[in-house]
Formats: C-alpha cells, sequence, structure tokens
C-alpha cells in the first residue's frame, strides 16, 4: 500500500505520518491496515509545495490513499487562499486522473466551507468550499471514493502556537507564564482532538468513516452523508479552557493531581499542556521531610485516588508504629530489605493482645502489601548498611486536622 500525504509537515499531517510509521515499522501493531499483510510494504509519501511536479506525478502514478491536508490559513493576501486550498486541489486531482487512479481521497476541509453563521463571507471557507467541489466532481467521473472532513478546532501536540489554534497558543503562553487574551470567556469552541481524529483518518483507509450532512454549522448524521466526521468532539468555552490550563499549571506547587475520566476533555488537554512545556518545566522539585531516620516525600496527590509517597528508613530504623480507623495503604518495597508488622488493634475474647502478622520484604522480589484499618503497622529497616526505600499510597491524603493516625506499638 502507498499512501500519499499532502501537507505532512503540519500539525495534522506530522501526527498522521507518526502513526502510519508506527504501523510500518512495526512498533504500533495494534492497528491492522486492509490488504497489507506485512507493514512493511507500507510506503509513505509526502509531498508539499516544494516537491514539485514530478514528485507529484510519481506518488500519483500508483498510490492506494491521498490524505489531501496541504492547505493555506494565514496567507498575507487574500487572493492566496484559492490559491492554496483550492488550486492545489485542482492540481492533485487532475493528476490522478492523468494517470487514471481512482483511489480514495481524504480531504481536510473546514467547518468555516459552510459560510454560515460567523463564518459567513469567509474567504478561507470560500476556498475550502470550492476544493470540496472539486473533489465531488472527480469522484462522480472516476468513482473514487471521497472523504470530506470540515474539521472544527483540533488540538494536541506539535500544534503551533500564536498561529490559528487557540488552545495551542493558551498551553504555550501559560506553561511560560505569559499572559493570554481572551475577548469573550464565554465564547465556545467545537474542539477535537488530534489522536481521536487520527484514529478516524486511519480507519478511512479501512473504509471505515462516519458519515453526515451538513445544517449550516449542525451537523447531521446520515449513512449516505457526502461529508464524513470524527464522534467525540467537545463543546468548551474559552473560559473553561484557560480555568482548567492554569490549574495545571499549579499542579507542580500543590502536587494535586486533577481528576480526568478516560477519554475526557480534560485527559486531552492535560496532554496536551504537557507537550507545550519548555526545559525549565519539565522538572519540579519535591518537599522532603528529612530527620536522622531517612525521609518521606509525597509525591502526588487526587482527589479521589489518594496519595502516592516514597519513605526512606537509614539502617536499623523502625517507622510506623501508628493505625487508622478507616485510612488504608499499600506498601511496596522497591530497594532494601525489610520487615512489616502488624496487630489487630484490641484483645481477644481471653483479653489477649492480636497476634501480630509479619511480612519479609525485599527490593529484590517486590510485592505489596495491604496496611489494613483497625492494625498497627510498622516498618523495620533489616538492613546494616543500606537504606530501606518504600513506595506507600494510601487510599486518602494526609490532612493534619483529620489524620485518622494514632499511635500504638505492634
Amino acid at each position: 500500500m502507498k499512501i500519499l500525504i499532502t501537507g505532512a509537515n503540519g500539525f495534522v499531517g506530522r501526527n498522521l505520518t507518526a502513526s502510519l510509521e508506527n504501523i510500518r515499522d512495526g512498533k504500533d501493531r495494534a492497528r491492522v491496515l486492509n490488504g497489507v499483510r506485512d507493514p512493511r510494504e507500507l510506503t509513505i509519501v509526502s509531498c508539499g509545495a516544494d516537491s514539485g511536479r514530478k514528485a507529484l506525478e510519481d506518488a500519483c502514478r500508483d498510490c492506494s490513499f491521498v490524505f489531501h491536508l496541504a492547505g493555506v490559513n494565514r496567507p498575507k493576501e487574500t487572493g492566496e487562499f484559492m490559491e492554496g486550498n483550492c488550486r492545489t486541489t485542482e492540481r492533485l486531482l487532475h493528476t490522478l486522473e492523468a494517470y487514471h487512479n481512482s483511489c480514495p481521497v481524504m480531504l481536510a476541509s473546514s467547518i468555516q466551507a459552510s459560510l454560515a453563521g460567523p463564518y459567513q463571507g469567509s474567504e478561507y471557507g470560500k476556498s475550502k468550499r470550492a476544493a470540496e467541489q472539486l473533489l465531488y466532481s472527480h469522484a462522480e467521473r472516476t468513482g473514487a471514493e471521497a472523504y470530506i472532513y470540515r474539521f472544527p478546532n483540533v488540538f494536541g501536540k506539535w500544534c503551533r502556537p500564536n498561529y490559528n489554534s487557540a488552545v495551542a497558543t493558551f498551553c504555550h503562553n501559560i506553561a511560560r507564564d505569559l499572559p493570554v487574551r481572551i475577548d469573550s470567556r464565554d465564547t465556545e469552541l467545537e474542539l477535537l482532538y488530534i489522536d481521536d481524529l487520527v484514529d478516524a483518518m486511519l480507519g478511512a483507509l479501512n473504509g471505515r468513516v462516519c458519515r453526515c450532512e451538513y445544517d449550516g454549522l449542525v451537523r447531521r448524521p446520515r449513512e449516505d452523508g457526502r461529508f464524513c466526521f470524527v464522534p467525540g468532539t467537545y463543546r468548551k468555552t474559552l473560559g473553561e479552557i484557560v480555568r482548567l490550563l492554569e490549574g495545571f499549571c499549579r499542579q507542580p506547587e500543590t502536587i494535586v493531581m486533577p481528576e480526568m475520566e478516560p477519554g475526557s476533555f480534560e485527559k486531552k488537554l492535560y496532554a496536551t499542556y504537557l507537550s507545550y512545556l519548555p526545559p525549565d518545566r519539565m522538572h519540579a522539585p519535591l518537599r522532603m521531610h528529612t530527620d536522622s531516620r531517612g525521609s518521606f516525600t509525597e509525591v502526588m496527590r487526587t482527589a479521589k485516588c489518594g496519595q502516592f509517597s516514597v519513605n526512606i528508613s537509614k539502617p536499623g530504623i523502625t517507622r510506623g508504629q501508628h493505625w487508622h480507623h478507616t485510612k488504608w495503604e499499600f506498601f511496596v518495597v522497591v530497594s532494601g530489605h525489610g520487615l512489616i508488622r502488624q496487630r489487630k488493634i484490641g484483645s481477644d475474647g481471653q483479653g489477649k493482645p492480636y497476634p501480630a502478622v509479619e511480612f519479609e520484604v525485599s527490593g529484590e522480589c517486590m510485592e505489596m502489601v495491604y496496611m489494613l484499618p483497625g492494625h498497627a503497622h510498622t516498618i523495620i529497616n533489616l538492613s546494616d548498611s543500606e537504606d530501606l526505600i518504600t513506595l506507600m499510597w494510601a487510599n486518602e491524603p494526609f490532612e493534619a486536622e483529620r489524620a485518622d493516625t494514632y499511635n500504638e506499638p505492634v
């Protein structure tokens, strides 16, 4: 299979190319392309504005699928819209027809091509709409499958800030403590995450697309629709986006990881924000509580999934000697040699203390030991020379005023 990508150096093109290369190189084994028995049979060809006529002809002669992503959205002159979006499409389709190549063509259009609402009179929208009509005509003449996507606001890694994406600009600026400008915090955007878009584009390679029609700006799914769309977009206001990003920016100080459900906008926005961090923000110091026994360092807190910490005990040191009513913990020794002891609080029916339970633990054979509610527990470094390093998880963050921690020797 030979895939032609125009605009491969752009935001969408870079992400699509990287995913296709992972498939070709055998790094992504979860995705299978119809008709490709060996991923090494996959050929990816990029054509840009500077590739030249011969390169386009060589690619169009025998390509199996075209992702036409090239376009112009920030020209110096208005007339460049038609040249960059319509004429380039015309040249591509003319070349395919010259070689009698009726392979499927995916066109990256824009919601502005609707020329409805705020996009009435948009020169960019007009040029994209003209490109759509060219592809429709090509499909009618040749029988080629036409996949036309009217993209909303696409966000994700590698998008250029201060260009045509508010999310990219906000991420870039907030990650650098630069001001962000918002004319109206209530302005709502329809947002599409780049990985969701790439998944849909790879699905198109296998003929799996979601189709629709447009009633102005309103998308209406239809199996026989002329357009394609990516399910699972998000509608968020500029104010909501900035509020979330400002919270992400404070995370190194608060060490609180925001709640992010699987597939949520928050999860995808946080991944996007992280991709814009400059080198000096790619690391953050942690607060180590150190004394003669060793150190205790809280690494991360979450709203609903507890607290992660690292405990370092010096040789021969015993830590713990307390119990909790409701809080529970998991201990994992990652380095050193130690002993974990637990004893149920109180006594049996004969007035005898409950016996202690012991677990010898080592970084050489890691295991998770549960610290049970209502049980006094302790961890002892059995080594005479090595530190004992333990990863600790508690189901709730420590709060001094509600500590639920009570001293008790095991």
